[in-house]
């Protein structure tokens, strides 16, 4: 193969133009069902519950914050232009404010709908206000809590995808600028923003994360190697590796996800990797001219293999992310899985012919570093040989203290947490949690029984019940339901007297409010009730507590209504795209155990195919789970919630941690079957690869300290827990185990 080195490097160069032609069709996508846990019965009943009423995510907030009160008539009449003219936006159902929003009224001639404000009368306006900010129907809704913004609600079709988020902001900006109200100034808050904004800013992370990745890896190996051709032999590797795994994502109609930042990282630093084993053995090959195609033989026969399972190992790491019950993470380890394998196969076949056009000592010069990693290795060869008892009561002692971390671990972790830093979708969130209502929706899916049906005035009493302890939780801020509907009406025909707004105490009254509203036909109205008349809904508006929080509060709700709803008029149970995000937190843990025990299955074979010893075997595993505990207990003692995104951490750690072992142990069986004795070999294999280990764990370390430029918070907390751990890994098989080597491995006759 060597001999046709030329051109199996054009070939791959073809490749990688192909690839590069492609990468225009890439797509990325962002939709809240990637991150919904698929055979959930809540699911099942949430899909059955939307398809009879509507999902809870099809709306867009707009907060317009007014130049000094929102009861102006000047700033009003912008506020409705901007409402009409909203519905005729591509994939717009409709939309409601205060400006379009109507109240009933009992008048001397019968009922009838007035203004909930009166744009022209300045007069009335003022009356308008005293009204609105007594009415909870209002307060956080449609008006600011601090009485300073009004929102427009623009209710969109359901399900809508990127693209089609895409082209309604679009068009939205555009109605914004027109009607005097900046785009900056504006808050927006819903499915169709976040979904535009978050692929926005992940097309820009990919870009920044491949570029800063590239860049440090460039700077690493200068610092080490002092040589540009070695600079320019590693990134031409991985760059081709990248570009190749790329178009294949392209080719092949795999959607990038919000964890794809990631990528460029993890081909970028993991070919590195590859590459600096093959480099580093040809620089101290020191091999001859003539001498070169035999000696990059023999290093592909020595470490190859060695750098083969490296790969599976990483690989397998990934893949078994297949066992979550979310697709974005299941997509994410098996498209990384594949990444790492293309990795491999492209720094095989390319990097020996590049490295053969150079002699070993053009590739590393004096003034590197590299000195400075094997006197590093030295240290901890002698250290551990020399203080085997200190050596040991520092590993037991850390044990003891990641144990306790471990203990610490929750999963209260809240939206926000996920949401990027800085970004306007962040802080429009936060405007909207603190001046409004809130976003995360919490739905109550309410059957009845027979004869009962869902308007009838038993069944909105009980629904009145619950809605009145929702709000007194203190965790909801804001509800909707038919009880509301009657409760208005009942204020209405009370002068609007806020004491009046309350259940209709008699059945004649509410049969007498029943017959005005089907007359009305309200908004509200017609998505509280179900086509069948035997299901109805309480749409609430829950704070962002966390995921636990809310499960506990929701624990609480449970057993308020087996306590105090009559059971034999309705049943009531939990939903909403709320509820089942939250059962992420449930899951998590069952993943990351399935997930973990599939890897260390899976790599505890390929070690033992390695090794053929059972004591060895054993012997490996030990600093490859300390590693998994060390990052466990950084996340008990940082405070960090385990979340879906934050949990794949511990298959990478594992996947990657075992890949140095494999190079030490590859390198002690070829010294025991020289010939040498335990200790010689251990000290062989020091003298051999203790620099290259050294410097692929720099290369992870500050290959994944890259996605502190990120701005998405998992994205940095994946990233700095994985490059702190990873030096755990490489001290545990720098320290522990060759220890563990000289106490349990015996050789028959030596």
């Amino acid at each position: 193969m060597l001999e046709h080195r030329k051109k199996i490097i054009l070939g791959f160069a073809v490749l990688c133009l192909l690839s590069l032609i492609s990468l225009p069709r890439l797509k990325i996508n962002f939709e809240f069902e990637q991150f919904f846990p698929e055979g959930d019965e809540d699911l099942e009943f949430f899909k059955s519950f939307t398809s009879e009423f509507e999902n809870d995510d099809n709306f867009l907030f707009l907060a317009l914050k007014a130049p000094q009160s929102i009861f102006d008539t000047t700033f009003l009449k912008r506020v409705h232009e901007v409402t009409l003219e909203s519905r005729k936006l591509p994939y717009v159902a409709t939309s409601q404010s205060i400006t379009s929003s109507k109240y009933p009224v009992k008048t001397p001639f019968g009922y009838s709908l007035i203004p909930m404000v009166h744009l022209q009368d300045a007069t009335k306006l003022k009356i308008d206000s005293l009204n609105l900010i007594q009415d909870e129907r209002v307060m956080g809704y449609l008006v600011s809590k601090g009485i300073d913004a009004a929102s427009i609600i623009i209710k969109t079709k359901n399900n809508i995808n990127v693209s089609q988020s895409d082209s309604l902001l679009s068009e939205l900006k555009l109605l914004l600028d027109q009607k005097g109200f900046a785009y900056e100034d504006v808050h927006l808050l819903g499915r169709a923003f976040f979904q535009s904004e978050l692929v926005a800013l992940q097309k820009k992370e990919v870009l920044i994360s491949t570029f800063v990745s590239a860049i440090l890896v460039a700077v690493i190996l200068w610092i080490i190697f002092a040589s540009w051709w070695s600079v320019l032999i590693c990134i031409t590797g991985v760059t081709a590796s990248l570009l190749i795994f790329m178009g294949f994502l392209s080719l092949t109609g795999r959607e990038l996800t919000l964890m794809s930042a990631l990528y460029p990282v993890l081909i970028l630093i993991v070919g590195s990797s590859d590459v600096i084993h093959l480099m580093t053995k040809y620089i101290d090959s020191n091999a001859a001219d003539h001498e070169r195609i035999r000696v990059m033989k023999a290093i592909i026969r020595e470490i190859g293999f060695a750098t083969f399972l490296t790969s599976v190992t990483t690989a397998v790491g990934f893949v078994t992310l297949i066992t979550s019950r979310l697709s974005v993470i299941r997509d994410f380890g098996v498209n990384a899985g594949i990444g790492v394998m293309i990795a491999f196969v492209v720094v095989l076949a390319i990097v020996p012919g590049l490295l053969l056009f150079f002699k070993p000592e053009q590739l590393y010069k004096q003034k590197g570093k590299a000195g400075l990693l094997q006197a590093f290795a030295n240290h901890a060869y002698h250290f551990s040989l020399n203080h085997a008892g200190r050596t040991v009561w520092i590993f037991i002692i850390g044990t003891l203290i990641c144990i306790a971390g471990l203990t610490q671990i929750t999963t209260n972790y809240k939206l926000i947490d996920n949401l990027p830093r800085g970004a306007k979708v962040t802080n429009d969130f936060l405007y909207f949690e603190f001046n409004f209502s809130g976003f995360r929706p919490l739905e109550f899916a309410i059957s009845t029984n027979a004869p009962y049906r869902a308007d009838d005035f038993e069944v909105i009493k009980e629904i009145d019940k619950l809605e009145s302890y929702l709000r007194s939780s203190g965790a909801v801020n804001s509800s909707l339901s038919q009880a509301m509907l009657y409760k208005s009406m009942s204020m209405m025909s009370n002068g609007n007297q806020k004491a009046y707004y309350k259940m209709p105490e008699t059945k004649e009254e509410f049969m007498a409010y029943k017959s005005l509203i089907s007359k009305m036909r309200t908004a509200e109205a017609t998505v509280l009730v179900n086509k069948d008349n035997n299901k109805t809904r309480i749409s609430a508006i829950v704070a962002d507590i966390g995921a636990d929080s809310i499960k506990h509060l929701g624990t609480k709700i449970d057993a308020w209504v087996g306590a105090n709803i009559d059971k034999n008029i309705m049943a009531v149970r939990r939903t909403g795209t709320g509820l089942i995000l939250d059962k992420n937190s449930i899951y998590v843990t069952e993943s990351l155990l399935k997930g973990l025990l599939l890897s260390v299955i899976f790599i505890s074979l390929l070690m033992a195919f390695l090794v053929k010893n059972a004591r060895m075997w054993l012997i490996t595993l030990v600093p490859n789970i300390l590693p998994l505990a060390f990052a466990g207990a950084l996340l008990g003692f940082l405070n960090i919630e385990l979340e879906a995104g934050i949990s794949i951490i511990f298959a990478v750690i594992f996947g990657i941690a075992v890949d140095d072992t494999i190079h030490f142990i590859s390198r002690f069986n070829l010294c025991i079957k020289e010939g040498l004795d335990v200790e010689s070999a251990i000290a062989q294999t020091f003298q051999d690869t203790g620099k290259a280990l050294v410097l692929t764990t720099v290369i992870l370390f500050f290959g994944f300290l890259v996605m502190l430029f990120s701005a998405h918070p998992p994205s940095v907390i994946v990233g700095v827990l994985i490059s702190i751990t990873l030096i755990s890994t490489l001290l545990c098989d720098l320290y522990l185990l060759p220890l563990l080597l000289r106490k349990f491995i015996k050789l028959k006759g030596k």
